[in-house]
């Protein structure tokens, strides 16, 4: 299949620039994968949706402030990085603007002086590998002089907002190491989830949203695309609780692709979840057969995406498309600020 069969219009009007007031108050669109047809609701009536034999997935992963904006040693020139991936002590794989422009040896600082960061390659890839230098302690630095990783179609006049730092993380995010909000899970508030504790079980894994999620698809022959390996972690205690949905034939109900994800990768041959840590290594397309996924809850994707991809292969293309349609007419919100969609 080629990239360009996963595409749609879209009103630039329609993309979210802000939170909602309340968490909770987005829209959502079911999705009926047997009936193929879809119906209008809201997100507050999600646990509406569950049986009690349901296994609900979260991912607690929480964003780091990843983008730092600097000036290039000694022009003084713009520069803006990325964090993408730690590759061992204070050295970083980074998506580096003006990339180009950077050689072997380049410095750059951040924060009036207190943090810089030398460039260990020669421009190429799109990432470029980074090792930064500060008296203090790296990890204490961040939170100070970075902001939150937005994605680029949300707009800010300088950086992130304060409501940013806050919104754009899921009221369960723990375990930090995230460069982008796993956005299904923003809509949750205390009460939801209390109400899903009731009403069903619920578990969390950490998948560290990483380049993968939003690396565009440059390939025609969507075969060709391969997403980028994520870091995952599932405790041996959420392994077994969803080996035992798994065995009692209870809907396995994942909370974002990213969470999708981690566990289709944590599975073994026998469709059985590996506790541990490890690689999200699969690129999930039209064709795949699910193993462990058996409803997915997730926000509306860019088109040409490899988020598409995954919704259309859980889904079906036509089925999607058609329902991306219907929510372009209806003025839903989109992405990850936005609306979401309830697919069983």
């Amino acid at each position: 299949m080629r990239i360009c069969e996963f595409d749609y219009e879209l009103p630039e009007e329609l993309i979210a620039q802000e939170p909602l007031d309340q968490r909770d108050a987005s829209r959502m669109l079911v999705l009926n994968r047997e009936t193929q047809k879809w119906s209008d609701s809201v997100f507050s009536a999600f646990t509406q949706q569950l049986r009690p034999t349901d296994l609900v997935v979260i991912n607690n992963t929480r964003v780091i402030p990843a983008r730092l904006i600097g000036k290039r040693r000694p022009s003084g020139g713009r520069v803006e990085f990325l964090l993408v991936r730690e590759l061992s002590q204070r050295v970083w794989e980074t998506l580096v603007r003006p990339g180009s422009r950077l050689k072997q040896g380049d410095l750059v600082e951040f924060g009036s002086g207190r943090l810089s960061a030398e460039i260990l390659d020669e421009p190429g890839d799109n990432l470029r590998q980074v090792r930064f230098n500060c008296e203090e302690s790296f990890e204490n630095l961040l939170p100070e002089i970075g902001l939150t990783p937005l994605p680029p179609y949300i707009k800010r006049a300088s950086g992130a907002s304060v409501i940013d730092r806050e919104r754009y993380q899921t009221i369960f995010s723990r375990n930090p190491g995230a460069i982008a909000a796993p956005t299904a899970g923003l809509h949750f508030t205390p009460q939801s989830l209390g109400e899903i504790s009731k009403r069903a079980q619920l578990v969390e894994i950490t998948l560290h949203v990483g380049y993968g999620t939003f690396e565009p698809v440059r390939t025609t022959d969507i075969e060709q695309h391969s997403v980028s390996p994520e870091r995952f972690q599932i405790a041996e205690e959420a392994a077994q609780k969803i080996n035992e949905a798994k065995r009692s034939h209870s809907r396995v109900i994942t909370i974002g692709t990213t969470t999708l994800r981690a566990l289709e990768s944590a599975a073994n041959y026998k469709g059985e979840i590996m506790s541990g840590k490890g690689d999200a290594t699969l690129t999930i397309k039209p064709g795949y057969q699910f193993r462990i996924a058996d409803a997915l809850l997730t926000n509306f994707h860019l088109p040409r995406s490899s988020l598409l991809l995954l919704v259309s292969a859980f889904a079906g293309r036509n089925l999607v498309l058609d329902a991306y349609k219907h929510a372009v007419n209806e003025r839903y919100r989109f992405y990850s600020y936005g609306d979401c969609m309830l697919i069983v």
